[in-house]
C-alpha cells in the first residue's frame, strides 16, 4: 500500500516517480509564483470588483492588514530559498534528493492550495473570502503534517518548504479571516485584539517544544508587518501596540534559543531527570548540515 501513497517517507524513488515529483514540483511552483507577482501588481482582467493582492488589503481595513512591502520582501527571500529546493530535487546525488523528494507531495498541495487562495482573494463573487479561508485552513493541515513527519531537513530547505510557508499560512488565516467578517465593528476590534495573542501564542509553542528558530524569527517578521500597517491605519487603536509587542516578545525568545545553538550549546525547558521518548528527543527540527 505504501508504494501508493504520496506522502510516505522512502530511502530511494523509483525513476519514474522521482521524475513526477521534479516535474510537478516545478510547474506547481511556477504557476503560483507566476500568479502571486501579476496579481500582486494587477487586478483580475475583466473582473471590475476584483483588485490586486495589495488592493484587497487596501480596499478590506481590518485588524489584521498586513504591510506590502515587508510582506513581498518576506516572500522574495521564500522563493529565493524554494530555488535552492528544486536545484537540490534536480540534483544527481541520490543521497541528496531522497529526503527533498519526500516532502514533494506537501510542496506540490501548498503551491496549488495557495495558487487557488490568491485566485479566491483578488476576484469578487459571494462568499469568495470564505472558500479563500478554507484553502488556507486546508494548506495550514497539509504543512502541519509536514512540519511533524519531516523534521530533519537542512535549514536551508526547511525554511524554504516547512516553516517559511507554515509562518505565512498562520498569519494569513488571520488576515484573510478578518476581511472574510469584515472586522470592523468594536466588537470584531476587541475580539481581534484577543486573537492576535494567538501568533505569540504558536511561536513560543514551536520555540519551547521545538526549539524551531526559524518559526520564532518568520512569525516575529510577520507581526512587523502586522504593527507597521496597523499603526499608519490607525483605525483599531492598541492593535498595532499588541502586534509589536508579540513581534519583541518572539524575537528575543528566538535568539534566546539560536544563539546558544550556534555555540553548540541547547537551552532547555525541561526539568533535570524528565524523560522524553527518542523520537521526541530527535525533535529539534532543523539539522545545521
Amino acid at each position: 500500500m505504501e508504494a501508493y501513497n504520496p506522502f510516505a517517507k522512502r530511502e530511494s524513488h523509483s525513476q519514474r516517480s522521482l521524475l513526477t515529483y521534479k516535474l510537478l514540483t516545478v510547474a506547481s511552483w511556477f504557476l503560483v509564483h507566476v500568479v502571486n507577482i501579476h496579481f500582486g501588481f494587477n487586478a483580475p482582467a475583466g473582473d471590475t470588483s476584483g483588485r490586486s493582492i495589495w488592493g484587497q488589503n487596501k480596499a478590506h481595513p481590518t485588524p489584521f492588514s498586513l504591510n506590502p512591502q515587508i510582506v513581498d520582501i518576506y516572500w522574495i527571500v521564500i522563493l529565493v530559498l524554494q530555488i535552492y529546493y528544486l536545484f537540490t530535487l534536480w540534483s544527481s546525488n541520490a543521497d541528496d534528493v531522497a529526503p527533498v523528494a519526500n516532502v514533494g507531495s506537501h510542496f506540490i498541495i501548498n503551491n496549488l492550495l495557495q495558487f487557488a487562495f490568491v485566485m479566491l482573494w483578488v476576484h469578487y463573487f459571494p462568499g469568495h473570502f470564505w472558500i479563500a479561508e478554507i484553502m488556507l485552513l486546508l494548506n495550514f493541515f497539509n504543512l502541519s503534517s509536514l512540519y511533524f513527519r519531516h523534521s530533519r531537513l537542512p535549514r536551508v530547505i526547511h525554511i524554504a518548504v516547512v516553516s517559511g510557508p507554515l509562518a505565512w499560512t498562520f498569519v494569513a488565516i488571520f488576515w484573510c479571516g478578518a476581511a472574510m467578517v469584515n472586522a470592523q465593528n468594536l466588537a470584531a476590534r476587541i475580539l481581534a485584539n484577543i486573537a492576535i495573542w494567538g501568533i505569540l501564542g504558536y511561536g513560543l509553542f514551536m520555540l519551547a517544544a521545538f526549539k524551531d528558530y526559524t518559526m520564532g524569527f518568520e512569525l516575529s517578521i510577520l507581526a512587523a508587518s502586522l504593527g507597521v500597517h496597523q499603526f499608519f491605519l490607525k483605525t483599531f487603536s492598541i492593535q498595532w501596540i499588541f502586534a509589536f509587542t508579540i513581534m519583541s516578545v518572539l524575537f528575543l525568545a528566538t535568539l534566546a534559543i539560536a544563539i546558544p545553538g550556534f555555540f553548540g550549546k541547547e537551552l532547555s525547558f525541561r526539568r533535570e531527570g524528565d524523560i522524553v521518548d527518542a523520537d521526541r528527543e530527535r525533535q529539534p527540527l532543523l539539522n545545521d548540515a
